[in-house]
């Protein structure tokens, strides 16, 4: 990073760019974007605005200024439109954030997302890779929304199972670290696009973590769903990407699948120690926020994720 101001960059694969304006102020900028998976463009449009809203909470920041990136076809619905940037829109005021305009291409498919802006104290920034010796880690969202809802667009999964998991993506991660900033948290992240494991790994910084798998949280009916032989391509690619960083241990393969499934609006992944970590999943139960403690961080191993 050449400037220095530049706090955090592209270097490490954290969850968004800052940037210092003065020794008590930081901007925090990301943005994220995709097509629609459901149906709803209202929903859609929620899920969007949720997970690049996600960002800026997993890096400790507040977002305060949103901009719409959109792609739509000049033959559109214009109803369908409507719905998809107001269903953005209102996560957006849920947030606390201002939506100030945007910018709009047309294309043959739909793309929704947002690019936002939030502010931190240059001392508050959480890093992806700064985990301390004896922390826990804590999930704040089940896994499985990837497949679920991967399948449900197939007609395999249930309207049930893709509710609660519209339920999980479009609820907002700054609620969830309003919460967790009044502990001392070593690093933290969100589980997007590679997956439980592929986000943890980013965790590691030097040493290793062990994952009870059996204590991470699911989507009712994501893991049947694997059992049957479902996955998605892009759980395929996070397994090959992490290669022989990760020790599977005796772990069934459909819950690895589900650990490797690329998430969308997923949970944060918060390293803090054990007794802060107790009490946050006790104080987000009292909010109705699913949390677990789902690892532990150990000295330097063979693999840098080992699953028990």
């Amino acid at each position: 990073m050449s400037n220095e101001n530049l706090l955090v960059g592209f270097d490490t694969n954290d969850d968004g760019a800052v940037y210092k304006l003065r020794d008590d102020l930081a901007i925090i900028q990301t943005l994220d974007f995709f097509p629609p998976l459901c149906d709803d463009p209202y929903t859609f449009g929620q899920i969007a605005a949720a997970n690049a809203l996600s960002d800026v909470a997993a890096m400790g920041g507040v977002p305060t200024l949103a901009l719409n990136i959109l792609a739509f076809p000049n033959d559109g619905d214009p109803a369908y439109l409507e719905a998809m940037l107001a269903g953005g829109a209102q996560k957006v005021q849920e947030a606390g954030a201002v939506l100030a305009g945007g910018h709009s291409i047309a294309d043959d498919t739909v793309k929704y997302g947002l690019s936002v802006m939030g502010v931190v104290h240059p001392n508050d920034i959480l890093y992806n890779n700064r985990c301390e010796m004896g922390d826990v880690v804590v999930l704040t969202k089940p896994l499985g929304v990837g497949i679920v809802a991967a399948q449900y667009a197939a007609g395999n999964a249930s309207k049930a199972t893709f509710d609660e998991a519209v339920k999980h993506m479009t609820y907002l991660n700054t609620i969830t670290m309003d919460i967790a900033r009044k502990y001392k948290i070593s690093a933290a992240t969100d589980v997007t696009g590679f997956g439980f494991l592929g986000h943890l790994n980013e965790m590691v910084c030097g040493n290793s973590i062990v994952v009870d798998a059996a204590s991470i949280p699911l989507v009712n009916g994501a893991l049947e769903l694997t059992t049957s032989g479902k996955v998605t391509g892009g759980g395929k690619k996070n397994r090959t990407s992490l290669g022989e960083k990760i020790d599977y241990g005796n772990v069934d393969v459909a819950l690895q699948e589900l650990m490797l499934d690329p998430q969308t609006s997923g949970g944060l992944l918060l390293s803090m120690s054990k007794n802060d970590a107790k009490q946050l999943v006790k104080d987000l139960a009292q909010k109705g926020i699913i949390a677990a403690v789902v690892a532990e961080v150990i000295p330097k191993s063979e693999k840098n994720i080992i699953l028990t």
